[in-house]
């Protein structure tokens, strides 16, 4: 779950920026020095109306896509995570035009001006549906503390627990590092940011993932505003897209909460149980007590050693904060294992921690 704030500003947060060549296009880390398009770009939610005396909710996500052109998608119920009831949705390209968004695909219209939608109806003399309000949504886990029996991995005052791991001057972790210690089952929380890249396209957008012992992945994109695909933000890598595309806009922190549940072998090596896992992405369930079958991506093969868990180096800067694990030893997660259909029947107070 999500907790969300309105906003009226297009921008309200004075940071530095550093930008950074990858693939060809900048990546933007902060606030400060991010083109004109990002202000428009983001999330927005309200009511239009459909029929006379009828209301609907609606969600609507914006995309840059650098030098003044957008895309977006406008959702059935809300936002996703939100009420988004997962009905066919509308997308539309637009272009930024005398300091405003214009999406145009007869009869739809959307004005965008960075704090407030605008949706009406060409059929009707532009008759105005509705508007729709910026809306700056957090993940219902970010912050969460590490609990009783967890190891904290990283807190910004250091990187003891990573190999070659980096941090910045603001106390985050840079992407390309691995744990030194290794894992079998565990519960996993991490928080990351994306960086802002409005010229890259597909898999050169904040490309990172989490490898969880060094085998599966789960994708870390900037697949705001899209479908969920097989390769895009929260996707087992190539495997299993993602129930839900829960990304946020860039340069919103977001979080992973992932119960992981190791596969099992034989004495003569041969695999007898899947590994098993439960993401949520941004507080949301993206993938509920799934088996992973085989290895994902360019990840290690699998096997009985233990392995440890690996940050992706992709060439974007992405940064984590906030790492905290929870080691289950040689028993899996109640939420990430075979006898356990139903995560917060089998440990409700995980579910409502997490939900």
């Amino acid at each position: 779950m999500l907790r969300s704030v309105m906003t009226f500003c297009a921008v309200g947060l004075g940071l530095t920026l550093t930008a950074v060549a990858a693939d060809k296009a900048p990546a933007m880390l902060e606030l400060s020095e991010v083109d004109a398009d990002f202000a428009y770009q983001g999330e927005y939610s309200g009511l239009i109306t459909t029929a006379p005396s009828k209301w609907e909710e609606v969600g609507l996500q914006v995309v840059a896509l650098g030098n003044g052109e957008f895309s977006a998608m406008l959702h059935s119920g809300g936002l996703p995570g939100a009420g988004y009831d997962r009905r066919e949705h509308p997308k539309y390209n637009g272009r930024l035009e005398g300091g405003r968004v214009v999406f145009a695909s007869y009869p739809t219209r959307i004005v965008v001006d960075g704090s407030s939608a605008v949706v009406s109806d060409d059929r009707f003399s532009s008759l105005e549906q509705g508007r729709l309000n910026k809306v700056v949504r957090s993940s219902s886990t970010m912050g969460a503390p590490a609990p009783y029996g967890a190891t904290v991995l990283f807190n910004g005052t250091g990187t003891e627990h990573f190999e070659n791991g980096q941090m910045t001057p603001e106390g985050w972790l840079r992407e390309g590092t691995k744990l030194k210690n290794k894992y079998r089952n565990y519960t996993l929380h991490l928080e990351f940011r994306l960086p802002y890249m409005p010229e890259a396209r597909d898999q050169g957008r904040s490309n990172s993932g989490v490898y969880l012992q060094s085998r599966y992945e789960v994708q870390i994109l900037d697949s705001f505003g899209l479908d969920p695909v097989y390769n895009n933000c929260g996707a087992l890598y190539k495997q299993r897209t993602a129930d839900l595309n829960m990304c946020l806009p860039p340069l919103s922190w977001q979080t992973y909460d992932i119960d992981f549940a190791a596969p099992r072998f034989d004495a003569a090596g041969n695999k007898t149980q899947n590994a098993r896992i439960t993401v949520r992405h941004n507080g949301v369930p993206i993938h509920n007590n799934v088996e992973l079958t085989a290895k994902t991506g360019g990840g290690a093969q699998e096997g009985p050693n233990l392995l440890p868990i690996r940050l992706q180096n992709h060439r974007n800067p992405i940064r984590f904060r906030n790492i905290w694990i929870v080691d289950h030893g040689d028993n899996p997660p109640p939420n990430a294992s075979p006898g356990c259909p139903n995560p917060c029947n089998c440990c409700p107070l995980v579910c409502e921690r997490l939900n």
